[in-house]
């Protein structure tokens, strides 16, 4: 009797001790901190930054001075497309509805994507009369041709307007999107 009334004791500490340690634990997480969802209408609000880079400059004689090598903006191009299309001619190109005008440039890549005609123009901001930079917040003019060997962008009052093609055989068409910002240069 005296070893069970021994063990029934020892019994009722252990689980006295037990309950004891289990209710000093805590049950809450840690670690892992509780976050509010932002503000929609403060997250509209707020723009990124625009990233802008120099790719090139005027000279004398308004003839156009690359500073970003063109095998770099070919390989900026590619990036920008991201669908196997393969740029081979980069040109900063100058537009000038009216020689009262102000001339306005543009940034073009010019390539293939199976076999298909492909070109994406981006608008240059003239920085300082002389440097031309691309931002990142511009436009992109994206050309698609089917059927075409090539296309132009038809351009009215220094703005890209349309497309042409070079050689319209029946069928055949050169397709204009137009997509907003780019990742030309962004790090």
């Amino acid at each position: 009797m005296k070893n069970s009334l021994r063990f029934c004791s020892r019994l009722l500490v252990a689980t006295a001790l037990v309950i004891t340690g289990l209710s000093a634990c805590e049950t809450s997480k840690k670690g892992i901190p509780e976050f509010t969802s932002p503000d929609k209408s403060d997250m509209g609000s707020r723009k990124q930054e625009a990233v802008s880079k120099v790719v090139a400059s005027v000279g004398e004689k308004g003839l156009i001075k690359y500073l970003v090598p063109r095998e770099q903006l070919a390989l900026a191009f590619n990036r920008q497309f991201g669908d196997g299309t393969a740029i081979d001619k980069t040109m900063v190109r100058k537009v000038q509805g009216d020689p009262k005008d102000p001339a306005s440039y543009y940034l073009v890549g010019l390539g293939l994507r199976n076999g298909m005609f492909r070109g994406m123009a981006i608008p240059l901001t003239l920085v300082s009369d002389k440097e031309l930079s691309v931002r990142s917040n511009a436009s992109r003019y994206i050309i698609t041709g089917v059927g075409c060997t090539f296309c132009f962008f038809n351009f009215e009052s220094n703005d890209i307007v349309g497309t042409t093609c070079e050689e319209n055989t029946g069928g055949s068409s050169c397709d204009l999107r137009i997509q907003e910002g780019n990742t030309l240069f962004s790090r």
